[in-house]
């Protein structure tokens, strides 16, 4: 019987040896890259081109709990959090560097699994992992990703340019991460009072996804040029829908009207939600964590896009005296809040 795999105490490599380790073996993809890990900066040279930069903080006990995240699917999220915001740009991401704090609690063998899922993502998305550093921690593990992208200067997408008339889009589908955790939250809840007790998570695959492995839409980039389309802003969908049709209406200096009817929902997140007696709706104006992208095009672009089985119109932009508020199924207009995720 083969011996049980030592678990190493990080003290035994020391914070070069653990680079080593954590960063052997990664090979390079994007010209652009022209030094990598190994010396004092990364050295990249985008030829012209716009950067653009996004880094995303994520803490153990606020953003994730390990009593059910696994670490590689944390390293894997960790990366695809902050290459979302580079796609909302309209841009390509190329590069990312890491930087981590880690309690004496996580062996070489636990970080390395994080960086499994770390690496999976770069080489998913064609990412170059380039830089970072480690340090230790007090309270358990932190986690630092800053990506960056290049994009022409006319195909960048920022959140001031939607116009009244304009169209309100949203790609896939809304409240399945939300509704992933609340079902990570319950088992683990049941897991407390009976560690005996097996998990219920059958039937349930793609909301556990959608919270544990989400993608970035890193596809509409090229949905949007074949459909012969430019989004006049858009954003991506961290945090809820309602707090980020209220950043572009923000930007923008508009209003929005928003339809109950019209918001796309997954049949296992509808049935998770009626399961545990909460408003799919609720999900999805609330929850945050899907990574879809929300998007404002002209009307003119309708007919290009009305037979996309991925793109979903869910209102119109208005001018700003009309507010931003809900239709509901009903027909009564209520006033949409930001109730997103609050990270303090």
């Amino acid at each position: 019987m083969a011996d049980k795999k030592r678990s190493r105490p990080i003290s035994e490599v020391g914070e070069f040896g653990l680079i080593d380790i954590l960063t052997n073996n990664i090979e390079l993809k994007n010209p652009s890259t022209l030094k990598g890990i190994g010396d004092d900066a990364a050295v990249l040279d985008f030829k012209g081109k716009q950067v653009v930069v996004s880094t995303d903080l994520l803490a153990e006990g606020i953003h994730f709990n390990l009593m059910y995240v696994p670490l590689k699917h944390l390293g894997y999220k960790s990366v695809i959090v902050n290459l979302s915001d580079i796609y909302a740009m309209n841009a390509v991401p190329r590069q990312i560097t890491v930087s981590i704090a880690v309690s004496n609690k996580f062996s070489v063998e636990a970080l390395e699994d994080l960086y499994e899922g770390i690496k999976l993502a770069c080489e998913s998305y064609g990412i170059d992992l380039v830089g970072g550093d480690t340090t230790s921690s007090m309270t358990g593990l932190v986690i630092s990703v800053t990506v960056i992208g290049e994009a022409e200067p006319d195909e960048l997408i920022y959140r001031d340019g939607a116009r009244a008339t304009n169209l309100l889009c949203v790609s896939g589908d809304l409240g399945g991460a939300y509704m992933g955790l609340q079902l990570l939250e319950r088992e683990n809840e049941v897991f407390k009072v009976n560690p005996k007790m097996q998990p219920e998570l059958s039937g349930y695959d793609y909301i556990l996804g959608r919270q544990l492995k989400p993608e970035a839409r890193k596809d509409m980039k090229g949905i949007f040029n074949k459909l012969g389309i430019k989004p006049t802003s858009m954003i991506d969908i961290s945090d809820g829908l309602s707090s980020e049709i209220m950043h572009i209406c923000k930007a923008s200096g508009t209003g929005c009207k928003l339809y109950e009817e019209k918001i796309p929902l997954d049949n296992q997140t509808k049935q998770m939600a009626e399961e545990l007696n909460i408003n799919p709706l609720v999900a999805a104006l609330n929850g945050g964590e899907d990574y879809e992208l929300l998007f404002t095009l002209s009307v003119s672009d309708f007919e290009k896009i009305q037979n996309d089985t991925d793109i979903s119109v869910i209102g119109h932009i208005t001018e700003k005296s009309e507010g931003i508020t809900l239709v509901t199924t009903g027909g009564s207009e209520i006033a949409l809040q930001a109730q997103g995720w609050n990270h303090l």
